[in-house]
């Protein structure tokens, strides 16, 4: 099923509703903090520190690469895997989705060895039949050439490490190769985050499914494996294997009444809840919903909804290395949420974090994709759990100490040497045959992205500390036509310290705002008035700031191939007058 993206106009309709966003919020914005209410909800006794499993990590060698062997072999329809690898290489996620079918697969089987072939000690020496199925994995990465796989090895087939589903990432985006493994490895030395395994992996793999004759290995490159968080991670990693566990997918805590139901609800729409949330572990979604119930009250004070629902050192911790590390693709997903059984707790857990420390290498391609109300607090404005939270004085200074405490573990030194030890393994792969065909970096870039890389984490801090002086980002609303006029209309915007905020705003036929038609500055109204436009393609700009001077964009962004340009949202007149919204898809 193709999945459709709320656009801006529908959240900022959705805030408005929900008393979340700031033209809804203007009760709140007066005080600067949340409005605390009566009504309070059931406490439960705080359970044991979410803490991870330290002795996974005593052994890991961070320089080591794992070799392993793929055989693959047409399988069979029972369990999809009757497919081609041509096949399984040649589609998308959003391929599938189009298609409305699951992923295609292969048999496979899998080898553990070194650069001479699969040795006599490894995992599947000597096997001739298969014990292993492989897919392609990953959403976006899912249209590049070289694709990330996951490979699930049989029941009664054994494990690698304690591990029957290997998942492979190459990072093709991602010109140093490491970085997804540098958080892994950073969040595994912070005793409040919840980290997981990394290893590097050449894989090398024989296709049996055009021909049915054995062929040569081909070499694939160099991958990341990272420990698929499911029951048997959960498991190792000291939780519940039985609790609940949830991916996020562009989930942003809202209630969303008509997707998120119980499966025995006879209006249950597995695609729709799918859109928000990827069920894990224990498919009885009672617990969420009361969750999600209480947290989209407002009459329900925040501390009240944490001290039950949450553990705050989980957030601010999480919150903490997310900004640090400038992995900005985390306010709505790359995120799992566990909750053990008899508890009414849940705690976020990272996925997918090759995004990070990626400022660098951005603007060397040239290309914006962070920055504007995406560095710092502000890029959490629009979900409802962190919004809340950010309301709370006493949540902040949880989070300004979690942000001092995090910064400590990514100092330069330590930074440098764990850089320098990847470097040793990366640097060989990304520039040798076949992932230099697509290293988007030459080896003096690489050098330079990789040098500058510990300075970022100061950058990053910087950015925390300016977003924090800043007004929050807020929605702009669809242009109306009232007869002659055209009417343009945004949220307000929040500001901590309840600092006053005037609105600038302009209306151009051009995102660079070359050729203005409509020029405002100091508005205190959050709405202004033009004549009637002709027909055509028109971009409006909205910008917040307060009484210190500081300035903020709106949520909204017109996305070319240059990347984002914030504060802007797009529109057309068209031929009959009526006005049709510009939308996107992340």
């Amino acid at each position: 099923m193709h999945k459709k993206r709320i656009t801006a106009a529908c959240l900022a309709l959705i805030l408005l509703v929900t008393g979340f966003g700031g033209c809804g919020a203007e009760a709140e914005q007066s005080s600067g903090e949340e409005t605390t209410q009566t009504e309070t909800v059931e406490k439960v006794p705080a359970t044991e520190t979410f803490r991870d499993n330290d002795t996974l990590y005593e052994n890991q060698d961070n320089t080591s690469v794992k070799v392993m062997y793929l055989t693959v072999r047409t399988g069979n329809s029972e369990e999809n895997s009757n497919h081609t690898w041509e096949e399984v290489n040649s589609y998308s996620v959003y391929d599938y989705d189009d298609m409305g079918v699951s992923r295609y697969k292969v048999e496979g089987i899998l080898q553990e060895g070194d650069e001479n072939g699969p040795t006599a000690d490894g995992f599947g020496y000597g096997l001739e039949t298969p014990n292993a199925t492989v897919q392609i994995r990953g959403q976006t990465s899912s249209r590049q050439e070289q694709k990330n796989y996951k490979i699930e090895i049989k029941k009664n087939k054994g494990t690698i490490d304690g591990q029957r589903t290997i998942s492979l990432n190459k990072h093709v985006n991602e010109g140093l190769r490491f970085r997804n493994k540098l958080s892994y490895d950073l969040m595994s030395e912070i005793p409040q985050l919840m980290s997981l395994r990394t290893q590097f992996v050449h894989l090398y793999v024989k296709d049996e499914t055009a021909s049915g004759t054995a062929g040569a290995f081909e070499d694939y490159g160099l991958y990341t494996q990272v420990e698929q968080l499911n029951k048997t991670a959960l498991k190792a990693h000291g939780l519940d294997s039985n609790g609940h566990l949830y991916k996020a997918e562009y989930f942003e805590f809202f209630r969303y009444e008509d997707a998120i139901k119980l499966q025995t609800d006879p209006t249950y729409d597995a695609d729709l809840f799918s859109d928000y949330l990827e069920c894990k572990g224990d498919n009885d979604n009672t617990k969420l919903i009361q969750m999600l119930d209480d947290l989209n009250n407002y009459q329900i004070p925040i501390e009240d909804i944490l001290e039950t629902y949450f553990d705050q050192e989980n957030i601010v911790y999480w919150m903490a290395f997310q900004m640090l590390s400038g992995n900005i693709d985390t306010n709505t997903r790359n995120l799992f949420l566990y909750s053990p059984q008899n508890s009414s707790r849940w705690y976020l857990i990272s996925w997918d974090n090759d995004g990070s420390f990626k400022e660098d290498e951005n603007a060397l391609q040239e290309y914006s994709n962070g920055g504007s109300w995406q560095s710092g607090v502000s890029n959490y404005w629009g979900n409802v759990l962190f919004n809340r939270c950010l309301k709370s004085e006493t949540f902040r200074a949880a989070l300004d100490a979690a942000v001092e405490d995090v910064k400590g573990y990514m100092n330069t030194e330590h930074m440098t040497e764990l850089i320098n030890g990847y470097r040793t393994v990366t640097e060989r792969y990304a520039f040798a045959l076949p992932d230099a065909t697509y290293e988007p970096l030459t080896p003096a870039q690489y050098d330079q992205v990789a040098d500058g890389l510990p300075a970022l984490v100061d950058t990053y801090y910087n950015m925390y500390r300016e977003s924090l002086e800043k007004p929050m980002p807020f929605f702009i609303g669809v242009p109306t036509v009232e007869g002659d006029t055209m009417h343009y209309v945004w949220d307000s915007a929040y500001d901590f310290d309840a600092e006053d905020i005037t609105y600038s705003f302009e209306l151009s036929t051009d995102y660079n705002f070359t050729n203005k038609l409509v020029e405002a500055t100091n508005l205190r109204t959050t709405e202004i008035t033009s004549d009637t436009l002709e027909p055509g393609q028109y971009f409006m700009r909205v910008r917040a700031t307060n009484t210190s001077g500081e300035q903020q964009d709106a949520f909204d962004y017109y996305v070319t191939d240059a990347g984002k340009t914030y504060g802007v949202k797009c529109f057309y007149v068209l031929p009959d007058g009526s006005i049709g919204e510009d939308t996107y898809e992340e």
